[in-house]
């Protein structure tokens, strides 16, 4: 894992989703952070660390690469801005999902809806099951 700066990772962002673009997948996670890059033991505590701000873990990797960045509290703003217009702009390529309509609705096994017309009483909706016949 490659620990970059946020303007590099923005610059390297767009590489890996140029790569991903035709085949395979990219990931990408965010996670608190609190400036530690070495894991706390299970047993017993860490003396004297303190957290001096909020941080996040962005982390971004295709089956081969992966870049990671960590973004304080003072500049997630720009960053955020710059990430989301890199997100809305390589982000084209993905599959409208079909949607159903809503005017299906689902129908109970063994009944059948059945319209008449009579002429004195106009249009005329029965349901009718199959098992009462």
């Amino acid at each position: 894992m490659v620990l970059l700066e946020s303007e590099q990772f923005l610059t390297e962002l767009p590489r890996l989703f140029q790569k991903c673009r035709l085949s395979g997948s990219m990931f990408i996670t965010l996670k608190k952070c609190d400036g530690r890059m070495k894991r706390i033991p299970r047993k017993g505590s860490v003396e004297g660390f303190e957290p001096s701000d909020n941080k996040c873990l962005l982390r971004a990797a295709d089956g081969k690469k992966q870049i990671s960045t960590v973004v304080s509290s003072k500049e997630v703003n720009t960053f955020q801005m710059a990430y989301s217009n890199l997100l809305r702009a390589n982000m084209d390529g993905l599959k409208k999902r079909d949607k159903k309509s809503k005017s299906k609705k689902s129908k109970v096994p063994g009944s059948e809806l059945v319209v008449s017309t009579e002429p004195d009483a106009g249009l005329k909706l029965t349901n009718v099951r199959s098992d009462l016949r």
